[in-house]
């Protein structure tokens, strides 16, 4: 990615995961600016597919990037309140719901890399600072409890069962 500000129109998921990879590199290795890094973070955040595939690669990751967010990093995912709120509460969701999965697979690995992702994911949200972030956390935290809500849905498709939306309260409680 030699310019990290052109991104197609019609961004993909799969496109997102590429560049944001293209992208950890060059922070890895120091070849870009903070105001670069900010800047292509900000522009792959201000669409739904990039954000889910920043977030995806960025949290997932091996790197140790994640665990220490830059300044650029945050600075960038406050650019797009709306989009980024949405999707760091649902990360801590998924990614503590899916720890108890795996461990029921005796997946142990799986269960860590969960884990992983959803405490960087809490220091994200704790480092970012969104408002918004409070009250979709609430949101998806009754919706776990009573099974209603706006998040009523999310968590039936993907069919977490009780002890997952016991596991997902618990996560938010702290937000």
């Amino acid at each position: 990615m030699t310019n990290p500000l052109t991104l197609p129109p019609d961004l993909s998921f799969e496109q997102a995961i590429a560049l944001t990879q293209d992208l950890m590199a060059q922070m890895a290795a120091g070849t870009l600016s903070d105001e670069a890094e900010e800047q292509a973070i900000a522009a792959l955040v201000s669409s739904e597919n990039g954000a889910r595939g920043f977030f995806v690669t960025y949290l997932t990751s091996d790197s140790a990037l994640a665990d220490a967010p830059s300044e650029a990093v945050v600075k960038a995912l406050q650019s797009s309140p709306g989009t980024v709120a949405e999707l760091l509460v649902k990360n801590v969701a998924m990614s503590s719901a899916m720890a108890i999965a795996h461990r029921r697979n005796q997946a142990e690995d799986m269960a860590q890399g969960s884990e992983r992702v959803s405490r960087r994911t809490l220091d994200l949200i704790r480092r970012v600072g969104l408002p918004q972030v409070t009250e979709k956390a609430q949101q998806l935290r009754n919706s776990a409890k009573t099974g209603d809500g706006p998040y009523a849905e999310f968590l039936n498709r993907w069919r977490y069962d009780d002890e997952q939306r016991a596991v997902i309260q618990a996560a938010l409680a702290g937000i």
